[in-house]
């Protein structure tokens, strides 16, 4: 009976914990307000990093800090290019599939930048590398750093759970 007792105030208070996070989908629309953007985004736990479609990646000098020049690799609308600070080079592991001629080299170099992210009504600033992902169906992945950023917990039962995204007023209490 006392063990029984004891598993009881164990488990209890795991919904609550539950109950403080926010449930998204697999899949989820993303708002780029920095980009003026809305994005979908794959939810990706296995993923540690949150990516971005990138192409056209350059590094320059402005001010003595070292920026990053790219532009959207997600469809001809966003043709001019965009600047941001480069927070670092970050070294990301490669997919088995993306080995290339050089199978040897297993991480890649990827510009990282810092960005904000609404998922439903919830606005964060993460770091996000950048890489061509045209040839994935969504040029946002956010990874699992990020997610716990969002305090988030994935259904990969549900796509879109948390709909559109509602942060406007976030948004500009975050620019002021």
């Amino acid at each position: 009976m006392t063990r029984f007792f004891l598993f009881c105030l164990l488990i209890l208070p795991l919904p609550a914990l539950a109950a403080d996070r926010s449930v998204y989908g697999l899949s989820e629309y993303a708002r780029l307000p920095e980009i003026d953007l809305d994005v979908p985004a794959k939810l990706d736990t296995g993923a540690v990093t949150a990516s971005l479609s990138a192409r056209d990646i350059s590094y320059f000098t402005r001010d003595g800090q070292r920026w990053v020049r790219f532009y959207l690799a997600i469809d001809k609308a966003h043709a001019h290019p965009i600047e941001k600070p480069l927070l670092r080079v970050g070294q990301i592991k490669r997919r088995a599939d993306d080995m290339g001629a050089n199978k040897e080299q297993q991480y890649s170099a990827r510009p990282v930048i810092s960005l904000d992210v609404c998922l439903g009504e919830d606005l964060r600033h993460l770091e996000v590398n950048l890489t061509d992902r045209r040839a994935f169906q969504y040029p946002l992945l956010i990874g699992a750093d990020a997610l716990k950023r969002f305090n988030a917990m994935v259904d990969p039962s549900l796509k879109y759970a948390a709909g559109k995204p509602a942060c406007a007023a976030k948004i500009a209490q975050h620019a002021e």
